[in-house]
């Protein structure tokens, strides 16, 4: 991993391109943000959960 990087809280799988992440924690969460998945994963920004998509997944139309 280079220098710098943030490392992830959390690995957690996913079958869709966008996920809503609210820290998991209740009222010791974050604010809700929805994040899309460009390519195979996305960090939370808040959290640093790190959402991977499945194989096969992600062929939603973007709603």
């Amino acid at each position: 991993m280079p220098d710098g990087a943030t490392l992830p809280t959390e690995i957690i799988h996913v079958d869709a391109r966008t996920v809503a992440c609210d820290g998991g924690n209740g009222a010791l969460g974050h604010p809700r943000v929805f994040l899309r998945i460009e390519a195979q994963q996305v960090m939370c920004p808040y959290c640093s959960r790190l959402y991977v998509l499945n194989p096969g997944a992600g062929h939603d139309n973007g709603h």
